[in-house]
């Protein structure tokens, strides 16, 4: 039977209803102090229920693991009650959610840091760029990365004890899963990575020592979930905040293999056919659709995909077999029912780029769905949730 982005899909326990992904998106809207996801976020994420899978946005592990302005974490006790806000309306409105564990190492500032400190990294090596950060009068505002701390290997247990502890506490907020963000150029793909892992000890230089980290911390995280809850998302070829290897296929290719050791729920992957400095749609990144390739043959799990893919690319990736799963990002920000828009071939919104990150309702939970553009619902009034 052909497949589509609407043929059910069994990922793990959970029978998911399409292969559609919504791909964990930052925006910046947590509670003030503390970082805690409030009534707003739930709102939202139940509007996007009809996903077949939500990914979280990143979610720091950890005070230090912090790298932008009011991004929510899964630390504290209130942030745990917060997300099971989250949680619950998602699962009233028919949905899953996984929740995505973010440490961003060395990208991030001092000021995001507990006591001023140095961000931390495999090396002490900067990120260039600027971080976004909240002012002394809470605003936002953009200063420039420092050079990061690199962390000894006696501290190393410690950040996968973070990565523990956060599963528990997604556990107890009643998550479906998790995914351990380990791309983007955050600290786990930093450990992965040549160009920001220059360590000489049992965590850099081989491609086997610098996927350690990330392998000790499936490793934790399994253990708290079981294999089949748990997904992680890499960046093969990505350049976002500085990354790059001297041998992708090397690596990547060496991950695939490994990680069939841990039976996950998933692999999700940032494809860099289209989105790595290629933006000629016409015209694919030859060496990104090769390792894929290379990926595909070596994994033998669900593979998500993800990056730049509209209804047509998406199809075509599924019905060739090189994915499973297709995530999307952007789209969902103006389309809450962007499955109902995808099978009714509807014109999809165009997010507002400006209330991207920060803010309240506005460019938030305000985007009609199909039903209200056309009449059939009404829109309701969101003011009770600023």
């Amino acid at each position: 039977m052909p497949v589509s982005l609407f043929t059910p899909y069994s990922l793990g326990p959970y029978t998911l209803k399409n292969r559609i992904v919504m791909a964990p998106l930052t925006r910046s809207r947590s509670r003030q102090p503390g970082n805690v996801p409030t009534r707003l976020n739930a709102l939202y994420y139940a509007q996007r229920a009809t996903a077949g899978l939500i990914v979280s946005e990143a979610t720091q592990i950890s005070p230090q693991g912090q790298g932008y302005a009011w991004t929510p974490g899964i630390h504290s006790a209130e942030q745990v009650e917060g997300w099971r806000l989250v949680t619950e309306a998602v699962h009233d409105a028919g949905g899953l959610i996984f929740s995505q564990l973010w440490h961003v190492g060395r990208v991030s500032h001092p000021a995001l840091q507990p006591g001023g400190q140095l961000p931390v990294a495999p090396s002490a090596i900067p990120v260039s760029g600027m971080a976004f950060i909240a002012n002394e009068r809470g605003e936002p505002a953009f200063v420039p990365f420092v050079t990061p701390r690199a962390l000894t290997c006696e501290e190393i247990p410690d950040i996968v004890g973070q990565y523990a502890r956060a599963a528990r506490n997604a556990w107890d907020a009643g998550f479906d899963g998790i995914e351990i963000h380990s791309a983007n150029g955050y600290l786990l793909d930093q450990f992965l990575n040549s160009n920001s892992n220059r360590r000489t000890d049992a965590y850099g230089g081989s491609v086997p020592n610098r996927a350690r980290l990330l392998l000790e911390t499936l490793e934790a995280v399994c253990g708290v979930w079981g294999s089949q809850r748990v997904g992680v998302r890499l960046s093969p070829l990505g350049t976002f905040n500085d990354m790059g290897d001297e041998d992708p296929e090397a690596l990547f290719g060496y991950l695939a293999e490994r990680l069939n050791d841990f039976d996950l729920a998933y692999l999700h992957l940032v494809d860099a056919t289209y989105v790595s400095g290629n933006t000629d749609r016409d015209h694919p990144d030859p060496r990104a659709a090769e390792l894929l390739r290379l990926i595909r043959a070596r994994y033998r799990g669900t593979l998500i995909l993800c990056g730049g893919y509209d209804r047509a690319r998406a199809e075509t990736a599924l019905a060739e077999g090189r994915a499973d799963l297709i995530a999307f990002g952007r789209p969902f920000i103006a389309n809450p029912d962007l499955p109902a828009r995808l099978r009714a071939h509807a014109p999809l919104r165009k997010p507002d780029e400006a209330t991207f990150y920060g803010g309240g309702a506005k460019g938030y939970v305000d985007y009609p769905t199909l039903a209200q553009e056309r009449g059939q619902e009404a829109i309701p009034d969101y003011s009770a949730y600023e």
